[in-house]
């Protein structure tokens, strides 16, 4: 067939195929250009979802009648003056939105610019443009678009159901709410609960409120602040604590010279800043704001500009990773308040036995086999701490100078040799004796790997650790690698290998399960880490085999002693795995729970 040039409304259709996918995306590129045009007050209204109709309505500075009717032709922007694309400094820039909604739908904008004695308005109905016309109007923009995709109705049929696509714009809209704090987000329609987010003030103040609008209180109470600037890149926002995590990476946030961004360059340096620090089927929720010259990121390689592409990926990979791992060790020991509230959960009164409604017990109940029975009853005494509840006593055993002003108060029982309660000065703690002690041993592996070495303790009677022959040949292939951290080990013929040098601090470990525990692991670690990483997996198995054990008991001092260590040292709100070593409890929730 013979080559022919395509109609023009053909061509801004198959345009909007590449732009306008889903109602969701002309909302983006409808308030995005409001935002452009230094809006402060943006509400959006839908109906079924977006199909039917769009309205979004600005007070940005708004436009004349010569620059409305240029501003539904295909590439016409006021956003480029120098036509320089490699300095963007707009969300917008390549002047489709407008014609490519309009070449889809029935398009109405009315618009009136500041100083000016009256509106306009112009309809564009599936491409064909009518004349320009005065509008009683009030300064900024309003844009209608009515039933989306009529003039491409097999596009109809990939659209999800009303509510799905409603909930895409909710999604969308609160990205860039996030980025602009300053300006007020309104959004309201049917088969979706709406929002309005009031402006808020500048700064990381108003940053983190605006945040817990659109995120909410529990983000806001586990978050820390982010901020570091290298080479002229400033990197801002706030990060959840490694115990505050999800099932995926959808809240994670990130953001390039203010545009929502979705890159894996961004989301694996989040995901290297947590790895230390959580379960690895775990994701971090972070809001991160990256704002750099623009002459250093591309962000015209996306039809949709959700990808950016960066000058020095290296650079805004070590930023991130550093910032986030400086932000999360000036945490301390802080852990998720989330726990907390599963904690209140937990006591709130179940349901009744009959007996209590009024239903009298049968002659044969024991009340030794109810399930409501107190198991404290049954409970032996604790070995690892005498209580005497009798008060001279207690005046008589507890130290004149409580330690309670510390901010993990002081030991006061242990329960089922494996849970730390300690009284703080508002409320209670309740630590998990071996995951905070593992977190501590493998802190303290990590500073003397850093600071010249860990020391080795030469076994009197090296350990023959006996296994399978191909994790035999694993260990013994990685026998330099534990070398360097100080577990000296080598083949001792098949199935077998010897071990002679452990590190100091496991001392009286159990060698033959922590070597057994090393040799599966390298098996899922090998090829698929940095050597970096694994090292750092094997320190982790090294500092659970030497932690405090569940069900050992407990002296007072060591109790303390632990709490004070878990206060000086970062990170240790949560175990090497993301879950957290204590939760606490305040007094004002202890009261409301017996309804004080």
């Amino acid at each position: 067939m013979p080559v022919r040039r395509l109609d023009p409304i053909l061509i801004d259709r198959i345009a909007a195929g590449e732009v306008i996918e889903r109602p969701a995306a002309a909302v983006k590129e409808l308030v995005e250009n409001a935002l452009d045009a230094g809006a402060r007050r943006i509400e959006v209204v839908l109906e079924a979802g977006g199909r039917r109709l769009i309205r979004v309505t600005d007070d940005g500075h708004g436009m004349d009648a010569g620059d409305l009717a240029l501003s539904v032709e295909r590439h016409a922007t006021s956003k480029l003056p120098d036509g320089d694309l490699t300095r963007i400094m707009t969300l917008g820039f390549r002047g489709e939105a407008l014609p490519s909604i309009a070449s889809v739908a029935r398009l109405a904008i009315e618009t009136r610019g500041a100083g000016t004695p009256n509106g306009w308005g112009i309809l564009v109905d599936a491409g064909q443009k009518e004349e320009v016309r005065p509008s009683a109007m009030a300064r900024g923009t309003r844009i209608e678009v009515r039933d989306l995709f009529h003039a491409t109705p097999a596009r109809l049929k990939f659209l999800k159901s009303d509510r799905a696509e409603a909930l895409a714009v909710s999604q969308m809209l609160k990205r860039l709410a996030m980025a602009n704090p300053e300006t007020r987000f309104i959004l309201a329609g049917d088969n979706i609960s709406g929002f309005d987010y009031a402006a808020c003030a500048s700064g990381a103040e108003g940053q983190l409120q605006r945040l817990g609008q659109v995120l909410g209180r529990e983000f806001r109470d586990n978050s820390v602040p982010v901020s570091a600037t290298r080479e002229g890149v400033v990197l801002e926002g706030f990060a959840g604590l490694p115990t505050y995590h999800r099932a995926t990476s959808q809240e994670q946030y990130l953001f390039v010279n203010g545009r929502p961004v979705r890159d894996k360059l961004l989301h694996g340096a989040v995901r290297g800043a947590y790895q230390d620090m959580m379960s690895g089927d775990r994701h971090a929720v972070v809001a991160l704001f990256l704002t750099l010259d623009p002459a250093e990121v591309d962000v015209n390689v996306h039809p949709a500009k959700a990808e950016v592409r960066f000058r020095d990926p290296g650079l805004m990979r070590g930023l991130i990773v550093g910032a986030l791992r400086l932000a999360l060790t000036n945490a301390g020991h802080r852990a998720a308040t989330t726990g907390g509230i599963a904690l209140q959960r937990a006591f709130q009164p179940g349901p009744m036995p009959h007996h209590a409604a009024g239903v009298a017990p049968r002659a044969d109940f024991d009340w030794r086999a109810s399930p409501y029975a107190p198991s404290v009853l049954h409970e032996p005494p604790q070995a690892g701490l005498a209580m005497d509840f009798a008060p001279a006593a207690r005046a008589e055993t507890l130290p004149a100078a409580e330690p309670t002003e510390f901010p993990l108060g002081a030991a006061r029982a242990q329960l089922h040799n494996t849970y730390i309660v300690a009284q703080t000065q508002d409320g209670f703690i309740l630590v998990d004796q071996h995951a905070a002690h593992e977190r501590l041993v493998y802190e303290r592996l990590k500073a003397a790997r850093a600071t010249g070495g860990i020391a080795r303790q030469i076994l009197l009677i090296p350990a023959v650790v006996e296994c399978e022959e191909e994790m035999a040949e694993r260990l013994a292939a990685a026998a330099g690698e534990l070398e360097a951290i100080g577990l000296v080990l080598e083949g001792f013929g098949p199935g077998a290998v010897i071990v002679r040098e452990v590190p100091s601090v496991l001392a009286g470990s159990d060698v033959t399960a922590m070597v057994r525990d090393l040799g599966e692991h390298l098996a899922e670690w090998r090829g698929a880490d940095s050597a970096a990483a694994r090292v750092d997996h094997v320190l982790k198995t090294f500092a659970c085999h030497h932690s405090v054990r569940a069900g050992r008991g407990l002296r007072v001092e060591e109790m303390n002693a632990l709490l004070r260590e878990m206060e000086a040292t970062p990170g240790s709100g949560q175990c090497n795995h993301g879950r957290p070593t204590w939760i606490s409890l305040s007094l004002a929730d202890i009261e409301r729970l017996f309804g004080r």
